[in-house]
């Protein structure tokens, strides 16, 4: 059957009546402000969105719009935005609007976007294929590693020499946002020598400033040979490289300008110099580009540039549509009117005064909200009283859910007694931060221990670890312990292999240092032999870390924090050579010693039924019906002023700085956006007494709200608060956005399963097949990703090596093949040195095969590792192509198995038949064949082509199984479809 065509809906015959339908709903519930950004058409537009007036909104429904008015098809769009998280939700949003699951969207981040484009043009920009993009931690060892080379003298303190490579690379960083190159900054320094070299009389000052001047540009420099040299990338160079490519590539920038036919860009008040520039020459000549920001909301920019980049772009636009959304779906009127009065202490330096518009938001939701302020004498007060006022809120509103609640403050040591006096509440809570992985206590768990297999003798490490919940040590076996290692001065772990204190502890005692000690033994073996990621599973097994002796909400909690750093060990194993214990310790250790606490991904939906503690800065983009602001404080909110420890010089920078107080302003954006989170109340408190010697004055953010005047009365704690265990809110489990083969396959196999793997990432263990799977997958890709790119490449490299403009006659070498697949090598989960080398020659000898193959019959890849987005019934169905060959029938679909072959008979179709099915609705290719490539020891390949009844009938039967998933999330009953193993693992977790 020959695939449909994309069309306005993805469907050719879809009839007149339902296109009108479609086009009304888009356009349905919108004011007409929405209305009409949405459906502006060609040409640049700036649409000033103010907070709660539907931004996403708009954004979404316009890039529908355009696909639907048959303007551009989803690929011919790209939506820039600034976060993983608010990426992924434009995405399911645009995807609730199209109809079939048509979506080849580019909705992405800028760093996203930039790696991409870089991906599929390494060898144009000199890059290795598989390039690595450094973390800040990798940054900052690269740097540390390297600390001789860059020659460093008035930023290397003796006492500690690496003080200031933090502010070293924040500081390369915010040149790459200026797109200023190391050669234009050893320019400046050269010019400020002869400047003054040419004085008759040199100021010592002046000569220090060219000096320091001098060694940072030198540094830079240094920086960014290292990274070359390394064949790897920082966050700023995803940027500068994609400019530097599309601006040196004209070929190459116009494949991207004829596919791009519209570009849109979220926040954009918090873009950089350099992500302007991109999208600037991106989108030209035909100049589709839509802005959507708010200069009043902007909490990132450098030196408080807020309106830097609009009024560039209306300099640039002269024929610039505006258009201001001022209805406000969120808040209250008078907390509206208050947060409005309060910002317009920023002008003359806002839009609104620049542009002469008015951003005064108006309340679609009727009636008033609470405007709350109160002084206490000191911040345990204001603690107690803040939690009683919300628990008063909530018995009072019968609607209200602890969801409803937030605590927003200024900086996250301010959290701290709204933690303890929650804690002893039991009141339910969150706190959502971006940093902090490694103070979570099941992670500062797990890394004590870690440290502990490090060095036996690190006694804290070993107090820490006997205290977990498996051993059941008394308080008289732990004073004993301790006691006789005090008296010894032996290390706890010497003290608990000693008979004479082992015959004086319990009979639990006794036995739990024996498990203890037996323990650190196992997994001391596997740190010798075996990777990171592979401990760490055993670690997590054995010692039932994730466990929770009181209740499965906290357990699951617990394996999310857990989830968050695995990742950040596969991260790690996946880009060093050396994946042992001792390696991972040693970047540990040193991302503390620079301050690292660990990010985390921010999640307000993760966990249970809660109050949100979290950050202003964290809390853009949330909203909440009670916002309490506390800690009002002079100079906790605003907070004191701290300018860069490495200013750039103002010659060098491209923004456009405010002539006013940029840290004040600033402050007062937070706390705007603090104030614009509230639907329904907004409570203001803070205390004379933070600790301290001094009685705290009020913020000026109270005078200026017109809060604070004459004489302040102190308010109390009404110790109307229980401080015991209230019923907790259930844990709900949030039902899946994707499905996947995988994922489906998973739950037939066994629902427990796919429960703690896929829903709440419980750390698994792997496999020697897997491990080798994955090999063979990379290896295959990175060599057909290099043949695809020489097939096209036709200019040199921007660092000027000469590339042939001839289309090479030959694959690359059978050497190449093996030299990636020693690269791709992944080291894992082998049972033991002899199986590994097995499956090592194993995978030589296949390849070898398999460059035969490729030499007697050259492959024509036309996808390689191609994502894809389905729709079944109203859910999202994705998956990954591995590879797709261009043939004269159509496209032949490759699916690599490193497993054993069977008769085509006995294979299980309907992976393949996924594939197919995503090839001909979402791909729109006509499918001439479907592969299985057998790695078992020979090349072995199973050729079939489904038909559409096998495709309806996988459909039918994967959605009955998603319907099932469903119900099995809703209720958390995923016993009832679990059938009963001899052995399932997941039993006992139940």
């Amino acid at each position: 059957m020959k695939p449909r065509r994309w069309t306005k809906y993805g469907e050719k015959n879809m009839s007149i009546k339902n296109q009108a339908q479609k086009k009304t709903d888009l356009l349905d519930s919108l004011n007409e402000e929405q209305k009409s950004a949405v459906t502006h058409g060609k040409g640049p537009v700036l649409i000033i969105a103010g907070a709660g007036t539907g931004k996403t909104t708009v954004i979404t429904r316009r890039v529908a719009w355009l696909i639907e008015q048959g303007l551009a098809k989803p690929d011919e769009i790209l939506a820039l935005t600034f976060t993983d998280k608010s990426s992924a939700e434009m995405e399911e949003r645009v995807d609730k609007l199209l109809p079939y699951g048509y979506l080849d969207l580019w909705i992405s981040t800028f760093h996203a976007f930039g790696q991409r484009i870089l991906e599929s043009h390494a060898l144009d920009i000199g890059l290795p294929i598989n390039f690595r993009l450094l973390s800040q931690t990798e940054q900052w060892v690269l740097v540390r590693e390297n600390l001789d080379k860059f020659g460093l003298d008035y930023y290397r303190p003796l006492g500690n020499p690496t003080r200031f490579i933090h502010a070293l690379l924040s500081h390369f960083s915010r040149a790459k946002d200026e797109m200023i190159t190391p050669a234009e900054y050893l320019a400046y320094a050269k010019e400020l020598q002869l400047n003054l070299d040419g004085k008759m009389a040199k100021d010592d000052l002046q000569a220090a400033e060219a000096a320091r001047v001098k060694e940072v540009a030198e540094a830079f420099a240094v920086y960014q040979k290292l990274l070359a040299n390394n064949g790897a990338l920082d966050f700023g160079d995803l940027i500068a490289y994609t400019y530097q490519l599309f601006a040196k590539r004209p070929k190459i920038l116009e494949q991207y300008r004829r596919q791009f036919k519209y570009v849109l860009v979220d926040e954009f008040q918090d873009t950089n110099y350099a992500q302007y520039e991109l999208v600037k020459l991106l989108s030209a000549p035909a100049n589709n580009i839509t802005v959507v920001g708010d200069d009043d909301q902007s909490i990132y920019k450098f030196r408080g540039a807020s309106v830097s980049n609009i009024l560039k772009f209306k300099d640039a636009y002269q024929q610039t549509r505006e258009i201001t959304l001022t209805k406000n779906y969120r808040s209250r009127q008078n907390l509206l009117d208050l947060s409005y009065a309060f910002i317009q202490k920023n002008s003359p330096d806002r839009l609104e005064d620049k542009l002469k518009i008015s951003k005064k938001l108006i309340a679609k939701r009727p009636g008033l909200g609470v405007v709350d302020f109160k002084v206490y004498q000191d911040y345990h007060a204001e603690a107690l009283a803040v939690v009683e006022k919300i628990a008063e809120i909530k018995s009072q509103e019968q609607d209200a859910t602890w969801n409803d609640f937030a605590i927003l403050v200024r900086a996250n040591d301010t959290a701290e007694p709204f933690l303890d006096v929650l804690e002893r509440t039991a009141l339910p809570y969150i706190q959502l931060s971006r940093k902090g992985l490694y103070r979570k206590p099941v992670v500062a768990d797990v890394i004590s221990y870690l440290r502990l297999l490090d060095n036996y003798h690190e006694s804290k490490a070993m107090f820490r670890a006997i205290n977990f919940p498996l051993f059941k040590f008394t308080n008289d076996d732990l004073a004993k312990i301790v006691d006789f290692s005090s008296r010894k001065t032996y290390s706890l772990y010497e003290a608990m292999k000693h008979p004479e204190l082992i015959s004086n502890l319990s009979g639990e005692g006794a036995d739990s240092a024996n498990k203890i000690l037996s323990l650190i033994e196992k997994h001391t073996n596997l740190a010798r032999s075996k990777s990171v990621a592979e401990l760490f599973v055993a670690v997590v097994e054995d010692l039932k870390i994730a466990k929770s002796p009181s209740n499965q909400e906290a357990m699951e909690y617990n394996l999310g924090v857990l989830d968050q750093f695995n990742r950040k060990i596969q991260d790690f194993c996946s880009r060093c050579e050396r994946k042992f214990l001792k390696d991972f310790m040693q970047l540990i250790e040193m991302e503390l010693s620079s301050g690292e606490l660990g990010s985390m991904d921010l999640d307000s939906d993760m966990g249970p039924e809660a109050i949100k503690i979290i950050t202003v800065h964290s809390a853009k983009g949330l909203e909440f019906r009670y916002v309490f602001l506390p800690a009002l404080a002079d100079k906790k909110f605003p907070a004191i002023g701290r300018s860069e420890p490495i200013e750039i010089p103002d010659k060098l920078v491209r923004e456009i700085l405010p002539a006013g107080d940029a840290n004040l302003q600033e402050e007062r954006r937070l706390f705007y956006v603090a104030a614009t989170r509230a639907r329904d109340g907004l409570y203001f408190s803070y205390a004379q007494d933070y600790g301290g010697s001094t009685v705290r004055k009020p913020s000026i953010f109270l005078k200026d709200l017109g809060l604070v005047s004459g004489e302040l009365s102190l308010a109390r704690p009404t110790g109307q608060v229980a401080f015991a265990s209230p019923k907790k809110s259930a844990r709900k489990l949030r039902p899946p956005k994707t499905f996947s083969f995988s994922s489906v396959s998973a739950f037939i196999k066994c629902p427990l399963e796919y429960k703690y793997v896929y829903l709440l990432r419980l750390p698994t263990r792997g496999s020697a097949a897997l491990s080798f799977g994955q090999t063979i997958h990379r290896t295959l890709e990175n060599y057909l990703k290099i043949y695809l790119e020489l097939l096209t490449r036709s200019q040199g490299d921007l660092f000027g090596n000469s590339t042939s403009a001839k289309k090479p006659d030959k694959l690359p070498a059978e050497e190449k093949l093996l030299e990636l697949y020693e690269q791709s090598w992944v080291d894992d989960w082998y049972d033991d040195k002899s199986q590994k080398d097995k499956y090592r020659k194993r995978g030589r000898e296949l390849l070898k095969k398999i460059y035969e193959k490729f030499v007697a019959s050259p492959p024509t890849p036309v996808y390689l590792e191609k994502k894809f987005r389905l729709d079944l019934d109203g859910r999202v169905f994705t998956g990954k192509i591995d590879r797709a060959d261009k043939t004269p029938l159509g496209l032949t679909i490759i699916d690599y198995k490193t497993g054993a072959s069977r008769a085509l008979g006995k294979v299980d179709k309907d992976q393949l038949l996924i594939y197919q099915w995503a090839v001909q609705d979402y791909l729109k290719e006509k499918v001439g064949g479907l592969q299985y490539w057998y790695f078992d020891g020979d090349l072995v390949i199973k050729d079939f082509l489904g038909d559409e009844a096998q495709i309806d009938d996988l459909k039918k039967r994967f959605l009955e199984t998603i319907r099932n998933i469903e119900d099995a999330v809703a209720s958390d009953s995923f016993e009832k479809y679990h059938k009963k193993h001899q052995h399932c693992e997941y039993e006992n977790l139940a």
